[in-house]
């Protein structure tokens, strides 16, 4: 299927993202920073919130769509996704900053815990949340294989 291009451009890098978390000193904070996140996501359009691109295992709805490209001869992932709940679409900006525009070597080194541990998200999400982010992750790492 062809996709809107715009629909994939990476909101901030994954470097800038862990910056940003590492500055704010309580979950307060870094929840506010994360429900800012979801609001400056841009939306997907409506024709993509269907089952087809729904993540399956995620308590809010969130849909993922894919596309992929040839760079140097390596082909490079692109990821754009939406949700119906603020954290949850805070949570989807950081899946789009980890892992689009990266080549399937990339996203397969990119580490989950490491990722939560430095944005200090491990400890204050709740398990449902967790599981959710975690059915995103292997949605992108699926289509990346």
């Amino acid at each position: 299927m062809h996709y809107d291009t715009e629909l994939f451009v990476t909101q901030r890098s994954l470097d800038e993202l862990i910056e940003d978390f590492e500055f704010l000193d309580d979950w307060e904070d870094r929840y506010a920073y994360l429900i800012d996140l979801g609001k400056q996501l841009k939306a997907l359009p409506d024709v993509y919130k269907t089952d087809e691109y729904r993540v399956k295992g995620c308590t809010s709805q969130v849909w993922l769509i894919h596309s992929q490209s040839e760079e140097n001869g390596e082909i490079v992932h692109h990821y754009s996704a939406d949700s119906d709940a603020f954290i949850v679409r805070g949570l989807v900006a950081i899946v789009l900053s980890a892992y689009s525009g990266k080549t399937r070597t990339e996203i397969e080194q990119i580490d989950l815990a490491t990722l939560f541990s430095k944005i200090g998200l491990e400890r204050n999400l709740s398990v449902s949340r967790r599981n959710g982010f975690a059915a995103m992750i292997a949605k992108v790492k699926a289509w990346a294989n």
